[in-house]
């Protein structure tokens, strides 16, 4: 286990241990018991919690020597400060809770390395914004804006002052990483796969096919006749070879959390 340096004037020194899933973003000496730092005196929670790996999205409540305390409170030596996560149960009264509880059905923003999970997230009919040349300062700012969960496996962007909601995604793998976002925010309620264009997010309507015809590949006019249309880009739609395989996904992920039922849609080539 590593060992702390001496205090030294101007700093101070205090005990510190992660709850829940937190536990996994800190170094792994420091798991598992209360482990000793030295900050600058005056270093508030959210700053200390950081300095250790944990971007203040994923805490959810700090105590302080058996006391809930928000963000701001400074620590001071020989104080005692646990971290809990939304999911970990805190028996303390009052209970300060340092982030508002995200909508029933978040919406979400991904970062530049998540775009094979915002086409998963809106192959299930969720909004799942995704700008591969947006800056961590516009990420930031567009989730507070917009009202947005940002979801990234960069720390550094969470630790931004304006992300309110935000979630650091673990798995590195796209499909583990869609039953992880499933999960984590419990997205088992209803919602509508297939209702949203895989390309820009935009919503999808029926279309008649004459509308649209003259877009078509020849053996697409030949073969189909049921057609959606993007309502923000213009991409057509329309049950092509990747039809089955997309339905296989859904129904695999519906069994594994449970999803509710997979409205009729379609997809393009």
């Amino acid at each position: 286990m590593g060992e702390d340096k001496p205090v030294r004037s101007g700093f101070v020194h205090v005990d510190v241990r992660f709850f829940g899933d937190l536990d996994d973003l800190v170094a792994p000496w420091r798991r598992n018991h209360y482990s000793s730092v030295s900050v600058h005196a005056g270093t508030t929670v959210k700053d200390l919690v950081e300095s250790l790996g944990v971007p203040h999205t994923e805490v959810d409540v700090i105590v302080v020597n058996g006391r809930s305390v928000g963000f701001d409170e400074p620590v001071h030596e020989g104080d005692r400060v646990d971290a809990h996560p939304s999911s970990h149960d805190v028996e303390i009264t009052p209970l300060i809770r340092l982030r508002p509880l995200p909508p029933t059905t978040p919406r979400f923003l991904l970062d530049v390395h998540l775009g094979r999970l915002a086409r998963y997230l809106r192959l299930l009919g969720f909004d799942a914004e995704w700008h591969p040349d947006a800056t961590d300062q516009e990420l930031a700012r567009t989730s507070a804006r917009e009202g947005r969960v940002l979801l990234t496996r960069d720390r550094g962007v969470l630790k931004r002052r304006a992300v309110t909601h935000g979630y650091l995604v673990r798995e590195t793998v796209p499909r583990r990483q869609i039953d992880e976002v499933l999960s984590r925010f419990d997205l088992s309620g209803p919602f509508d796969p297939f209702g949203r264009c895989l390309a820009c997010n935009g919503r999808l309507e029926d279309v008649a096919k004459e509308d649209v015809l003259h877009l078509l590949p020849p053996r697409t006019r030949r073969d189909y006749q049921r057609f959606r249309r993007c309502a923000s880009c213009g991409r057509v739609y329309w049950r092509g070879s990747h039809y089955d395989r997309l339905v296989a996904l859904v129904d695999e992920l519906r069994r594994a959390h449970p999803l509710a039922e997979a409205a009729e849609g379609q997809t393009s080539r």
